[in-house]
């Protein structure tokens, strides 16, 4: 069937703020659907509040709603806008459960709205357990023995008949939010509490658990014909008991049965059918008995866009999220083209010859005191994806991509070797437990007993010894006498030079350059949906040790944009709608653009953003064979965050230019010292400070400066370790915790200013001119982190004085630090004196809020004048003030009951919100304020 002419406007409902749970993966899908509908000629509304996204930027939709996904919001739309249809499986569970309210509430009816992409009797089915269980009974599809219970005491007489464990998941909610598996009965009561609270209908689902069975997923579409396709099918690596956005993943299925998939993919569809008639996408979960019998009981299913479509689409290139909106407008899949190899149609079902992991990454380190086993309950704030021939080259390449001071898996020194602290861990996981696996393996402990407490499956318990077997091998020889055919095999399992170097004892340097005088070189293999059956046009690629190269480099200019790698707190998807903007500005300018990043969850590594796309880890040695690959003209470090602004100092050693700010002006501004000699040189105020090694330097350097204190390591995000110390006890045990997580880094110690309110400006310079994009004050007072503080745009009561001192310094360090490109700069205002805090020359996570407050592209200007092809000058700024934007924080710790909720100079927020006010009296506005008084009181 062609498409729906009757729908000529679709509104799509986002997903609001990052939370663990539900972060951009909707923004990829929701992004997608968009493009996808206006490339239809429909008109494309969006609601959504969160700022930080390119899903609320014009270049996405006709018309955007920076609004709170409410109910008065929608009404407000529909008053404003003739539309035909609501799509509301792009934006997770907050957008279907404000559709569900909206259709109570007969909203959709008094405008005549139609839900497309899936029915409310399918939403229902899924989100109330007793309906569920019994739907799949009808179609004789197994599920774990569970009841419903919706008060304290029916929840005890079902603990009372099933005995333990005991899984208990709340109705209506989204990462497993309430979620927990319980043991024993003196652990019940607290949990049975939480999920009845935490479930806004007070309803939970209570599981006879089957922990240790296997977990799997699968993706599926299903057009107005009722045919139905799997897209994917995604094995969890961790068994039944650690919640899927937890758990390290693999597709395809590594270890399930032929005849065992098939009856999943009958299953699946056979569910997706029974739960409601409708278009669109689905996400379906089962687990498998680990046992030659491989049973199969469902889960659970979505029948929306889920957390994992963002993955199954980058791992297949199958755009899901694009396809289920134009079947949700009445498309069938054989009318779609296969939008990889732009010849085949898209009724077909993806084939895969290479091997796709995700590890999620997590930031236990923001949450002092948390609970950091897994469990039920999702904890991770972001994940990484990484592809590779095989599953132990996909795991090493994930693993380099996390970020957390790990060369990959292994080889780096960093082993546990204590065995209780491993048996420990083995059998209550966290997110270590890949790493102790090997540990564990490598110091001897069988693979039965590691399967025994872990539950993981033996194949790829197996993988990982084959991986130390070959360690073990490699470390008989010296780079010297090294065969060629072993370095070669390391490579092709995924060993990254460094960690070969660690096993001979001698420099990565020396491994690259042994390697390339042996012709071991990487090569870029298209991913194409059909195992190169047919043709691929889409140039997306990832890397591996073979022979033929299917990435030709062409004769136009390019320019390489490094992504920032996983979400976390401190570095989220801010960055990635900036460098999405300069991807975007780059193409303007007609240069040819390379995109380089291994989060599967972003628009970044959406493969129609860039000319070409790379998914690869920020890792240093993929990003200089890319460079050695690409030739280009430089490389675009400022805008992804400080995952590529670490690697600036590399890129100048080998010579490869920084297109922008240099990186002696990136260094000049992280190094205190220098920096605060050029705020003297300039009679720039700065609170006093001094830079320290050790402990002892500390205390003496307190002295001199007076407490408190503010102390932070260098070269840190999202105010990382950063904290205000009040005596010189406080001072030398933080020093010394430091120095042990972070060794060889400077600490800096600056005089704190009490009571000062803290603002900050973004900017855009040239070298030489300077335009200011935007100033606002914070609601909190400095020593709370900017990233979880109220900020108000314009400053609210800053007087003419301090705002003209906030505009010259600005200026004054923008060009003192030969800034070209976007600056970052924060200011502690006391007693009418402006003193600087930091600066930072690059994007910061303040500038997608500005750019959605005033809408203008500022990325996209900032972009142009770092590649020369504009200066400050040239633009015709035009911002649209109206009223005040407030910056809401929004944070997650309804994940961790057990963590003390105090703010402070390090950032624990995971998103934000925008929120217009026409004037000061507003009550919203009215309310925050009082709060900084109170703060100011203490």
């Amino acid at each position: 069937m062609p498409k729906d002419k009757s729908i000529k406007s679709v509104l799509i409902i986002g997903s609001g703020p990052i939370i663990i749970g539900q972060a951009c993966e909707f923004d990829y899908s929701g992004s997608q659907a968009s493009r996808s509908l206006k490339q239809e000629g429909i008109e494309v509304t969006l609601i959504n509040s969160n700022p930080a996204t390119i899903m609320t930027d014009k270049v996405t939709a006709d018309h955007i709603y920076l609004l709170p996904l409410t109910t008065q919001s929608i009404i407000k739309i529909l008053e404003e806008r003739k539309i035909d249809a609501v799509l509301p499986t792009m934006g997770g569970q907050t957008a279907l459960n404000l559709a569900m309210k909206c259709d109570e509430m007969g909203i959709w009816k008094k405008y005549n709205v139609r839900m497309i992409g899936v029915d409310i009797g399918a939403i229902e089915v899924t989100e109330d357990r007793d309906k569920f269980r019994a739907r799949m009974e009808e179609i004789g599809v197994g599920m774990a023995p569970s009841k419903i219970a919706r008060s304290f005491l029916e929840g005890k007489e079902v603990a009372q008949e099933f005995g333990f464990p005991l899984v208990i998941r709340p109705s209506f909610t989204l990462g497993g939010s309430g979620g927990a598996v319980v043991y024993s009965k003196e652990d019940f009561d607290n949990a049975l509490n939480r999920g009845l609270h935490t479930s806004p209908i007070h309803e939970v689902l209570i599981d006879k658990a089957v922990l240790g069975w296997k977990e799997y997923e699968l993706e599926l579409l299903r057009d107005s014909n009722d045919n139905v396709t799997i897209i994917c099918s995604i094995e969890n690596f961790d068994p039944m008991g650690v919640h899927t956005g937890d758990s390290i993943t693999v597709a395809p299925a590594m270890t399930l049965s032929d005849s065992t998939f098939q009856k999943m993919r009958t299953m699946a569809i056979k569910m997706m059918r029974a739960i409601g008639n409708f278009a669109g996408g689905c996400n379906v979960q089962f687990a498998v008995s680990p046992d030659d019998a491989e049973e199969i009981i469902a889960i659970e299913i979505n029948p929306r866009v889920s957390r994992s479509s963002a993955l199954a689409s980058k791992a297949t290139g199958y755009p899901i999220a694009k396809i289920a909106s134009k079947l949700a407008i009445g498309y069938n899949l054989d009318e779609l083209q296969n939008q990889i190899t732009q010849s085949t149609s898209a009724f077909f079902e993806p084939t895969l010859d290479y091997v796709i992991v995700k590890i999620p990454r997590w930031n236990f380190d923001k949450f002092k005191g948390a609970n950091r086993e897994l469990g039920f309950q999702m904890k991770s704030v972001g994940e990484v994806m990484a592809i590779g021939r095989s599953f132990q080259e996909a795991l090493q390449k994930a693993c380099q991509s996390l970020e957390i001071k790990r060369n990959g898996l292994g080889a780096d020194g960093r082993e546990v070797t204590n065995q209780a602290e491993l048996l420990k861990s083995l059998e209550k996981p966290s997110w270590n437990r890949l790493f102790h696996i090997y540990d564990a393996i490598k110091l001897g402990i069988s693979i039965k007993t590691i399967q025994k407490l872990t539950r993981i499956d033996p194949w790829f318990l197996h993988q990982i010894e084959e991986l130390i077997v070959l360690e073990r091998e490699i470390e008989k020889y010296t780079l010297a006498t090294l065969p060629k055919e072993l370095l070669y095999e390391a490579k092709q399992k995924g060993y990254a030079d460094r960690q070969i170097a660690h096993l001979l004892k001698c420099l990565e340097s020396e491994v690259y350059k042994k390697r390339t005088e042996m012709g071991i070189k990487r090569v870029y293999k298209l991913v194409d949906t059909c195992a190169a059956e047919f043709e691929a046009k889409t140039p997306y690629y990832y890397s591996t040790f073979e022979d033929e190269n299917e990435s030709i480099r062409s004769d136009k200019k390019k320019i390489i944009v490094l992504g920032s790698g996983p979400n976390r707190i401190g570095q989220g998807i801010e960055f990635d709608y900036s460098c999405v903007h300069g991807v975007l500005a780059a193409k303007e300018c007609g240069y040819e653009t390379i995109m380089i990043n291994c989060n599967p969850e972003t628009v970044s590594t959406d493969f129609n953003v860039a000319d070409k796309l790379y998914f690869e880890p920020v890792f240093w040695e993929h990003i200089y064979d890319i460079i050695q690959n690409e030739q280009p003209e430089g490389v675009i470090v400022q805008l992804g965050g400080q995952t590529a602004l670490k690697l600036a100092e590399k890129l100048e050693r080998y010579g490869i230019k920084i297109i922008g700010t240099d990186f002696k002006s990136l260094d000049l501004a992280e190094d205190r010292g220098s920096f605060s000699t050029l705020l003297k040189e300039n009679n720039i105020p700065y609170p006093k400070f001094g830079v320290i090694e050790d402990a002892e330097q500390a205390v003496e350097l307190s002295r001199e400066l007076g407490f408190p204190l503010l102390v932070r390591p260098s070269y840190v995000l999202g105010g990382q370790s950063m904290k205000i110390v009040i005596n010189e006890q406080e001072l030398e045990q933080h020093v010394v915790k430091i120095l042990q997580d972070i060794p060889e880094n400077k600490v800096l110690l600056d005089h704190f200013l009490e009571g000062a309110i803290e603002a900050e400006a973004d900017a855009i310079c040239d070298g030489k001119d300077v335009y200011i994009i935007g100033i606002m004050e914070h609601i909190e007072p400095a020593g709370i982190h900017s990233g979880d503080s109220y900020a108000v745009l314009p400053p609210f009561d800053l007087s003419e004085k301090v705002m003209k001192q906030i505009e010259e310094h600005t200026k004054k360090i923008a060009v003192a630090l030969k800034t070209v490109g976007l600056i970052n700069i924060q200011f502690a205002v006391k007693d009418e004196v402006v003193y600087i805090i930091e600066a930072n020359p690059r994007a910061s996570r303040t500038v997608p809020f500005i750019a959605k407050a005033y809408d203008e592209p500022y990325v996209n200007y900032a972009t142009k004048v770092m590649l020369g092809e504009k200066k400050v000058k040239d633009f015709k700024f035009n911002p649209k003030k109206k009223g005040y934007a407030i910056k809401i924080p929004v944070f997650s710790y309804e994940k961790f009951p057990e963590v003390q909720k105090e703010l402070g100079p390090e950032m624990k927020s995971t998103g934000e919100a925008i929120y217009f006010i026409d004037d000061l009296t507003d009550e919203y506005f009215h309310n925050i304020y009082s709060e900084r008084n109170l703060y100011l009181s203490k």
